[in-house]
Formats: structure tokens, C-alpha cells, sequence
């Protein structure tokens, strides 16, 4: 079964901070830039502790977080 990991869209992201608060693994962290609304978005810093729950993704108010299939 492929596996699937989470992108953040850092232009739609306002820095709710709910993703990286609510990760069960610790996946999230925030930038160190800023997007197009100024302010730090969050970012995928451990990806190899994600187990593709699809909290951040439900939780997420803008939409700003999906899921892509990895390759090979």
C-alpha cells in the first residue's frame, strides 16, 4: 500500500498553529519564513514520525495541508 505524506500549501496557511500543536507524532514545526500573509506557516519537519492519520488534515481551517502519495 503507498504510503501518503503531508504538504503544506504556505501560501494558503495563516499560522493557526493547530497542526503542530494537535500532531499526535510531532510531524509539524514553524518555518523560519514567512509566507505571503507574513507571518512563520508550518512546515513538515519530521516527516519519518508521520503515520498518515489525516488529523492535520481534517483540522486544518484553510485547507492548507494535504496528502500526496510518496514514490518508490
Amino acid at each position: 500500500m503507498p504510503r501518503k505524506r503531508p504538504i503544506v500549501l504556505k501560501d494558503l496557511c495563516k499560522g493557526c498553529g493547530y497542526c503542530i500543536e494537535f500532531c499526535p507524532r510531532k510531524v509539524f514545526d514553524w518555518s523560519e519564513d514567512l509566507n505571503r500573509f507574513g507571518v512563520h506557516y508550518s512546515v513538515v519537519k519530521r516527516p519519518e514520525n508521520c503515520v498518515s492519520c489525516g488529523l492535520c488534515e481534517r483540522l486544518c481551517p484553510d485547507l492548507a495541508i494535504i496528502f500526496v502519495e510518496e514514490r518508490g
